[in-house]
């Protein structure tokens, strides 16, 4: 997922003269947002958990994940940012902005600022750095690659955990993704057949991937001009596809919000790019999506790059679910006992390699971004499925690796990774779906799934609002500031809206189950399917 260190800390007198081809030093060094520096809101939320459980195993896994993740707060020149950790010191652009969202149940100055530092250091052209850096007393953007982009969503659900105090954030935010859009199809679909491309190997992360073999292009291509001579590059995307999709269905969202009239017309633009993923990309005989060499030619490695697409939100519905059904739930590629390799176990490409490596081990990051590809799909039993894997997996030493073998589930820590940010936050993100809280959007999603006959409470904090679970007896109660909302059996999760109104409850169990509820006075007894949502 990210260059070796010695690769990685590259100075900024290192790699200026290639950054945006004529761009000079100055500008590198002063670069900000399209809109100068971005304003924070006036204030944040004051934000944190509190969490216990009769479970021992589960209370000490989540008490080392909270450490893990505290040790990871970083003074970033007076700004306190969360990195990624487990020897990679920097913010980058495909994992922290996602994991400072998640951090904002506990820390909105970290969250805020994952974000608000991609955004201030954003070029003139749209371009984001890669990763940001802190050296010297001295921030250090890095515009060698593009390096993912899970940025879009978190960015905007931030606005919702700040209870949405700061339109004009909304507004920095629109014009940050806006010009980062215009970015991509100015340079990045070279060959204007309207599939943007991959211009070197760590563009999408995928650090010694095998499927780009042969490549002189492994760790950068910091210009807008596309590699002319490479074996490998320019390779047609899906991931890079999806970064477009996700910019633009958020640019709907927030046209809504701020009713600027242009709702329409991002939604139709996110629809054109879904349209080209689908016709262009997604193979009907095999159920998956398969990205183009620069011939144009199918690389027919079966990657879990699909599931990416998915956490972007690119994949039409059916996409999905013959994805999931026949290649993320099929034991033979990518459901091993320790599931989510990152290419199909079966595939000629797949190599078992202890050491950061995206061609074959599950990955921690993987494991974070699956919440959300799965949530966007409706496949609120899998991520149990998939969440019980890694807390029984990693609560065994409790320490967290960046990749697993999966076959056996042993931790891969050759490269010494015991402290890895994206596992330990995956594990607190897990526990909240679980058992715990999620606010997204207007809807605050609470856990009510229940761990054998153990005793749980969570309780996130939010502004000085208490949102209380509480799972003793086969029975979750949810309450905000001590006034009961719900009450249920367990194997669901209950989803309401910020006064506390039950709106809905979704089986988050693998068979059928009968439900007993308590909501608004009144008491009934259902029979949900797996993923079934029952409308209050």
């Amino acid at each position: 997922m990210k260059v070796q260190k010695l690769k990685k800390t590259l100075c900024l007198k290192e790699h200026t003269m290639k950054i945006c081809g004529t761009l000079c030093v100055l500008l590198l060094i002063a670069a900000v947002t399209i809109n100068g520096q971005a304003k924070a809101p006036k204030s944040y939320v004051n934000n944190y958990v509190e969490f216990d459980t009769s479970d021992s195993f589960l209370r000490d896994l989540y008490q080392a994940a909270e450490r893990v993740s505290k040790d990871n707060e970083k003074d970033f020149k007076g700004e306190t940012v969360l990195v990624e950790g487990g020897g990679y010191p920097f913010i980058w652009i495909e994992t922290q902005p996602m994991g400072g969202e998640m951090y904002a149940k506990r820390n909105m100055t970290a969250a805020m600022n994952n974000t608000l530092f991609f955004i201030n250091y954003q070029l003139p052209n749209g371009r984001f750095p890669a990763h940001i850096a802190y050296e010297n007393d001295s921030i250090q953007p890095a515009y060698t690659h593009l390096q993912g982009f899970c940025f879009p969503h978190h960015a905007l659900n931030l606005f919702y955990w700040n209870k949405k105090r700061d339109t004009e954030y909304l507004r920095t935010l629109y014009q940050s993704l806006e010009a980062y859009d215009n970015y991509l199809w100015k340079y990045r679909d070279s060959d204007g057949d309207g599939c943007l491309e991959l211009w070197c190997g760590v563009d999408t992360g995928e650090d010694h991937s095998v499927r780009f073999t042969g490549t002189k292009l492994w760790w950068r291509w910091s210009g807008e001009t596309p590699p002319a001579e490479d074996p490998v590059f320019p390779v047609e995307s899906m991931d890079m596809m999806s970064y477009s999709y996700d910019a633009r269905i958020t640019l709907a969202k927030i046209s809504a919000l701020l009713g600027n009239g242009l709702e329409k017309e991002w939604k139709a633009k996110a629809v054109t790019v879904q349209n080209k993923i689908q016709s262009y990309l997604w193979d009907d005989k095999r159920g998956a999506c398969f990205d183009r060499n620069r011939n144009n030619e199918w690389m027919p490695v079966l990657l879990h790059n699909n599931l990416r697409a998915m956490y972007f939100g690119s994949f039409t519905q059916p996409m999905a679910d013959r994805f999931i059904k026949e290649h993320l739930m099929n034991p033979d590629e990518f459901f091993t006992p320790m599931p989510l390799p990152s290419i199909a176990v079966n595939d000629s490409l797949f190599r078992n390699i202890p050491e950061n490596n995206w061609s074959g081990q599950p990955e921690g990051l993987t494991y974070q971004r699956t919440i959300r590809a799965l949530e966007n799909y409706g496949y609120f039993s899998e991520i149990a499925t998939f969440g019980e894997k890694l807390i029984n997996c990693v609560g065994k030493q409790n320490t967290f690796p960046q990749q697993f073998d999966p076959f056996t589930g042993e931790f891969s820590e050759a490269d010494s990774r015991t402290s890895y940010g994206p596992t330990a936050l995956s594990v607190l993100e897990y526990i909240s779906r679980f058992y715990g809280v999620h606010v997204q959007f207007d809807e605050i999603y609470w856990g009510a799934s229940g761990r054998d006959k153990h005793e749980i409470t969570y309780t996130q904090h939010w502004d000085g609002d208490a949102l209380s679970v509480q799972t003793k007896n086969g029975i979750t109660t949810g309450a905000i500031n001590g006034k009961e909302v719900f009450r249920v059996s367990n194997g669901v999760r209950v989803v309401t809206d910020w006064n506390g109104r039950v709106k809905k409850l979704i089986s988050v169990k693998g068979a059928p189950q009968k439900i007993s509820y308590h909501i608004n006075g009144k008491k009934k007894t259902i029979k949900l399917n797996p993923n079934q949502v029952f409308v209050l």
